[in-house]
């Protein structure tokens, strides 16, 4: 039996969302937009870039969402070439891949990142050969849609039931549900618990090693 563990990027592998919304600010002000307050940009991180600018603000045309979309992976880019990208794993991360791994669960990464910054994050970590699929913004809908998840199984050859979709966001629960894989929320993230629970999470993890738990406890199931 193939099992795979697939994670979310933001939020669940990395705490990234102090660069996330200091690039959001800056293309925000470049285009003469109120910068929201944290709580609220919290909130979008994770769906793919054009539809969190829709839903920072709404009242934009689509043509004017794309452009912010691609303004702010310029930002992006310029604070990495700055030296001002800050996105490092959560305590526990390598030590819980380290166990999935020597379980035999086969990992993945489904991301609301594109190709480039997927890239750049895991390559800083030395991490990324450790994930036999990585699937992310640039080749997928938006989450809660769930084609990452059913890419990232077919690489695998791993069915659904037996697919972990471990994540900080509703969206990545819901992308779950949708996929028929079994979705575990994360509290560390960017979405309160109660909002994973409502989207479908079976259980909340308060740290890495409650995720082991909880997949180790599948084969007693």
């Amino acid at each position: 039996m193939t099992r795979l563990a697939i994670f979310d990027c933001d939020g669940t592998l990395v705490d990234s969302g102090a660069t996330i919304y200091q690039a959001l600010g800056l293309t925000f002000e470049q285009h003469g937009i109120a910068v929201p307050p944290p709580h609220v940009g919290r909130r979008v991180i994770g769906l793919s870039l054009t539809e969190a600018m829709a839903g920072l603000v709404p009242d934009a045309t689509r043509d004017e969402h794309l452009v912010l979309a691609e303004d702010y992976k310029k930002q992006f880019i310029g604070l990495r070439a700055a030296g001002r990208v800050e996105e490092p794993l959560y305590p526990g991360i390598l030590e819980l891949l380290d166990a999935l791994e020597a379980d035999g669960w086969l990992l993945a990464v489904a991301t609301g990142k594109s190709d480039r910054g997927l890239k750049h994050c895991l390559d800083a970590h030395g991490i990324r050969a450790r994930f036999v699929s990585l699937q992310t913004a640039d080749r997928h809908p938006s989450k809660p849609h769930p084609s990452m998840i059913l890419q990232a199984l077919a690489d695998s050859g791993a069915s659904a039931a037996d697919g972990l979709m471990i994540g900080d966001t509703s969206y990545d629960m819901a992308m779950a549900v949708a996929a028929g894989a079994v979705p575990v929320g994360v509290a560390w993230g960017y979405h309160d618990s109660d909002d994973l629970v409502a989207a479908g999470a079976v259980t909340v993890a308060q740290t890495p090693a409650e995720i082991l738990s909880f997949a180790r406890g599948l084969d007693d199931g």
